[in-house]
């Protein structure tokens, strides 16, 4: 049996990245590298939020109690990780056996993790 996928969506994919991108070993590296600027900058935004969490953790301490900011965020941020990395294997196997899978799943690693960056960033809120 062969496989087809939707031409639409392939062409959605490729409409994402520059025309200099030609070969599909080129988008894959592309996308390659879209993931190392973003896992770059999810590693330190996570440094930043969870130095927070920790301080926030040390503040409530001082008040009689400690509401676990930073186990939270860590344990938040470990299912998260798996829940990426699946996610990402299920949207690459849209193209299965084809040479677009890996990029699939690459723009699925970078989009995933620059919004996770997002959310630690949102977690940075101050209290009154």
């Amino acid at each position: 049996m062969t496989r087809f996928f939707a031409p639409a969506a392939a062409l959605a994919i490729v409409a994402a990245y520059p025309a200099a991108a030609q070969t599909q070993a080129d988008m894959n590296a592309q996308a390659a590298n879209e993931l190392r600027r973003a896992d770059t900058a999810l590693n330190a935004q996570w440094k930043v939020t969870y130095a927070r969490m920790k301080q926030r953790d040390a503040e409530s301490a001082s008040r009689g109690g400690g509401f676990g900011y930073a186990a939270a965020t860590l344990a938040s941020q470990r299912a998260w990780l798996q829940f990426r990395d699946k996610q990402c294997v299920i949207e690459g196997g849209r193209f299965a056996g084809g040479s677009m899978q890996p990029f699939a799943r690459g723009q699925c690693l970078a989009r995933l993790t620059r919004e996770r960056t997002e959310q630690l960033k949102d977690l940075m809120w101050t209290q009154p």
